[in-house]
């Protein structure tokens, strides 16, 4: 039976299993859902899909998405304006 399996890679390292597949640059929270724009606010927990390597094993593949976390300036452009 082959395989897929989905992951975040966190900045501090930490693994987390999701379930499907993120393109690159998508703007995710902290479960690794996608963030609907534009944000109400720029204090958020936003991350953003810096890469993605894929491991190929005979049983299936893993995808990992290496995530970089969003400063609040970096969120201004995608913020609702007052």
């Amino acid at each position: 039976m082959f395989m897929n399996e989905y992951y975040i890679v966190f900045p501090e390292g930490d693994v987390q299993e999701i379930p499907g597949r993120l393109p690159i640059n998508e703007l995710v929270d902290i479960n690794g859902q996608g963030i609907s724009l534009p944000l109400p606010t720029t204090r958020m927990i936003v991350f953003r899909v810096a890469r993605i390597k894929v491991n190929e094993n005979r049983g299936g593949n893993e995808t990992f998405h290496f995530l970089e976390q969003m400063t609040a300036e970096e969120l201004i452009p995608y913020a609702a304006r007052s």
